[in-house]
């Protein structure tokens, strides 16, 4: 390989990784309450908020607090999604249904500075039959704080302060960025990685695009000295 075609190879790689580390540094931890269905199979993270869902008699609801960047990334509730257990002193009664709420306050990493996560605990609402998930927590878990965007920011008074705030780092790190919040959908996605932890879409295309350049101008060097 000529110098020219090895002095552009070189800038080719150094642009992938320059592109790769800036997706890298753009990931970013949020600190809030994140939102989980129970079955058998175990925790699902919940394509809906608490507000929209309407859960059946029996079902299991979770909600655990921690820093994650986005829906693959966030922490499970740390207790097993089991009806028969939380609800076993709450009998069926007409008229009402009945929910299993796990909350799970999570880790001192977690926590905010100065704050201590109360313990993890379970409780069994008993609510209207057309009740949603907010309200099942609300019957069990007062007082809850939302913001303006009806973000839920605290369960039970925790945290006593903040909503969903950008945590520098990447994951379990220490001081906020107050200009940043969670995603407010409990999907949604943040940083420069896509759904499945790799890098985004708008990443991949550069990387090609860089790629591309790089071998034209290797095959034009190559047909001048041609």
């Amino acid at each position: 390989m000529s110098r020219v075609a090895r002095a552009l190879a070189l800038l080719v790689v150094g642009a992938v990784l320059a592109l790769l580390g800036a997706g890298a540094a753009q990931a970013a931890g949020y600190r809030y309450w994140s939102f989980w269905e129970g079955s058998g199979s175990g925790w699902s993270y919940a394509t809906q908020g608490p507000s929209l869902v309407r859960p059946d008699d029996g079902s299991v609801q979770g909600f655990r607090f921690a820093v994650s960047a986005d829906s693959q990334d966030a922490s499970k509730p740390r207790s097993a999604p089991d009806f028969a257990k939380v609800c076993a002193d709450t009998p069926a009664k007409d008229g009402s249904k009945r929910v299993a709420v796990v909350i799970d306050p999570g880790t001192a990493a977690d926590a905010p500075d100065g704050e201590t996560p109360p313990p993890l605990r379970t409780a069994c609402a008993r609510v209207a039959k057309d009740a949603s998930s907010a309200e099942a927590l609300a019957a069990v878990a007062k007082p809850l704080r939302y913001d303006a965007s009806a973000m839920l920011c605290a369960i039970s008074g925790y945290p006593a302060t903040g909503c969903g705030e950008q945590v520098s780092g990447d994951t379990g790190g220490s001081g906020t960025d107050g200009g940043s919040k969670a995603p407010a959908s409990p999907t949604a996605s943040t940083g420069a990685h896509g759904d499945d932890g790799g890098p985004s879409a708008g990443i991949l295309v550069g990387i090609g695009a860089v790629l591309l350049l790089g071998i034209a101008a290797v095959a034009q060097a190559r047909r001048r000295r041609g």
